[in-house]
């Protein structure tokens, strides 16, 4: 995953020139659970159609020119870039909570992740 690739890709939109900013996301496996123990590993699996729809609802909010998502799904180990989201529009009061929105609901609607735990 390339977030300086995806910035450029949004640069390159042909209304770039509505946007005043450009936020993104980037997800990496983490060497600790939220629900406790050590992790070795993730398995995480997206759903494309679904990332489609989540993507085209957002590119229709107010302010939002356009949503970029990259995934990498699979066994990942700690470190590892899971998810890459970029999302360009017109002013933070738009595009910060499109962007949350974006990564939040791909996580519940659009992902399954099991953690792998180190014994």
């Amino acid at each position: 995953m390339d977030l300086n690739a995806m910035i450029q890709t949004l640069k390159r939109n042909p209304r770039f020139d509505a946007m005043g900013m450009i936020a993104s996301h980037l997800g990496i496996v983490r060497g600790h659970s939220l629900k406790g123990g050590q992790v070795s590993a993730i398995e995480v699996a997206f759903d494309p159609g679904v990332i489609e729809r989540i993507v085209n609802e957002t590119k229709a909010m107010d302010g939002i020119v356009d949503v970029l998502v990259e995934v990498n799904p699979g066994r990942l180990s700690v470190g590892d870039e899971v998810m890459a989201v970029a999302v360009g529009g017109d002013t933070r009061e738009h595009v910060f909570p499109a962007l949350e929105q974006t990564v939040n609901r791909i996580k519940a609607e659009g992902s399954r992740k099991r953690e792998i735990f180190k014994e």
